[in-house]
């Protein structure tokens, strides 16, 4: 399977968009157009047993970066939530 970059020349966030609006478990949560508790927890399971599969074949300084990631990855996704909810009436 070809490598596909995290990084595009449109910028970041067009780029990981675009990718989020082609994933399998985006549409079928869209399809009616709200995400409900049993989609996300759906969602939290795959994460999960993509990370489970991921984890054992990482040495420990791999391991260490992408924990790092994932933890910043966690901020920006509450930092997004935060200022989404403190846009809302």
């Amino acid at each position: 399977m070809a490598r596909t970059s995290w990084f595009s020349e449109e910028g970041d966030a067009l780029f990981f968009q675009r990718y989020v609006d082609r994933m399998e478990s985006w549409q079928q949560a869209m399809e009616d157009g709200r995400v409900t508790p049993e989609e996300v927890k759906a969602q939290a399971e795959r994460v999960a047993a993509l990370m489970r599969e991921i984890e054992p074949r990482l040495d420990d300084a791999l391991h260490e970066q992408v924990t790092q990631l994932l933890l910043e990855l966690a901020v920006l996704n509450a930092m997004q939530l935060t200022m989404f909810l403190q846009t809302q009436p």
